[in-house]
């Protein structure tokens, strides 16, 4: 993506006789409001994406591996691309000519990694569902940090082309001079690399997600279920309440297939629908003289960019029981070290989550039978012993 004041303009040195432009002030309002909420909502989004992954063992996966590095290319995105945003609707480039390489380097890296990291995670869902028994030796937690690394260090390569194509511009003005981070070249020049980011970071990750999508559709929502998913769904055995526990865990196992693999499609769709008013606008403007440069529509292209940095951590939240937990156990840390600090009995906070009416997780099993376990006032004794646990 481009910089907030590269966007879609060729800014070279000349003397303007006029006066130094201001952006009206229900710009800057707008501006400034949306770039702050989203950016606020995506940054600690994605911050606690990063945390609840890397501080819970069993959240360790693969899959939830290509999450992090996707929520860690949003917030660089977010960094890089929103804040800035802020005080340049306000004044002009204040980042100097360091700032305008490596900020323009950082949006792009942020950006092509993001997309890169679905592609991965799309292709780990195709191989786990479709090809389950292959999955067991090639979706693992190790492979997917060497394909994340691999990543990191083929975007960081291809990104430094941009330390290369920006500059520092500068107007003058009859009442002073504005500095712009804006194109070395002409800005025709810049064609083929535009259609390059096109096609690798948005054409082809599209036509790979929708075609494995497909895929996955046709396996995991076809009926009957196929063996290798409905293997141990039971119905011959002679012991009949095991038949039955394990029919039940098998259909539980399909359900969080069918659950996780909804999240990360709609995770794919809004890729899709939130980055297409921009990429649009850069192909269109690239062929059309002169360019379209509606101030209000370039907004908006620039809210739909950070929208799709900030909204994943909602839809994990929504879509994820694990995450939703996760996020919970997360935000209520430092109330719980406040309580024992204060001496709080603990066997009231396991209570109340005995009695909760979400469905119960792999972790929580573990505080429901300790729930059951002290249903009634610990002794003096017991109460010691669970606030030194």
């Amino acid at each position: 993506m481009e910089n907030n004041t590269t966007i879609f303009q060729d800014v070279t040195q000349v003397v303007n006789l006029t006066q130094i432009p201001l952006n009206p002030l229900e710009e800057q309002v707008i501006t400034i409001f949306l770039t702050m909420l989203i950016c606020g909502v995506g940054i600690a989004g994605n911050i606690m994406v990063v945390l609840v992954v890397l501080r819970t063992k069993h959240m360790v996966t693969p899959t939830n591996c290509y999450l992090v590095s996707l929520a860690v290319a949003d917030l660089i995105v977010l960094l890089a691309a929103g804040l800035p945003n802020i005080s340049d609707v306000v004044a002009f480039w204040i980042y100097g000519y360091t700032g305008c390489l490596c900020i323009t380097y950082l949006q792009y890296l942020g950006i092509n990694v993001s997309s890169c990291s679905i592609t991965a995670f799309t292709i780990e869902r195709y191989i786990a569902i479709c090809h389950s028994i292959k999955a067991q030796f090639i979706c693992t937690v190790s492979r997917a940090k060497r394909i994340i690394a691999g990543v990191w260090i083929f975007t960081s390569l291809y990104c430094t082309m941009w330390f290369f194509l920006v500059n520092t511009n500068e107007t003058v003005y009859t009442n002073g001079v504005v500095v712009t981070c804006g194109y070395r070249v002409s800005r025709s020049l810049y064609m083929p690399i535009y259609f390059l980011d096109f096609t690798l970071f948005y054409v082809i990750p599209l036509i790979v997600a929708t075609v494995l999508y497909g895929l996955i559709a046709r396996i995991l929502f076809m009926s009957p279920l196929p063996s290798h998913l409905n293997d141990r769904a039971g119905g011959g055995s002679v012991h009949q309440g095991h038949s039955n526990s394990t029919g039940k865990a098998s259909k539980g196992a399909v359900s969080a297939r069918k659950q996780i693999t909804k999240m990360l499609a709609v995770v794919v769709v809004l890729f899709a629908l939130l980055w297409m008013p921009y990429r649009t606008l850069v192909v269109v403007n690239s062929i059309i003289d002169p360019p379209y440069h509606n101030t209000w529509f370039l907004l908006f292209c620039r809210m739909c960019i950070y929208t799709n940095s900030a909204i994943n951590p909602i839809v994990y939240n929504l879509m994820s029981q694990k995450f939703r937990v996760a996020f919970k156990k997360l935000c209520k840390c430092s109330w719980r070290h406040k309580e024992a600090e204060y001496n709080v009995p603990m066997y009231y906070s396991v209570m109340k989550n005995s009695t909760s009416n979400e469905p119960v997780t792999e972790q929580e099993e573990v505080s429901g039978h300790t729930a059951k376990r002290f249903t009634s006032p610990p002794t003096d004794n017991e109460a010691s012993a669970l606030s030194t646990s």
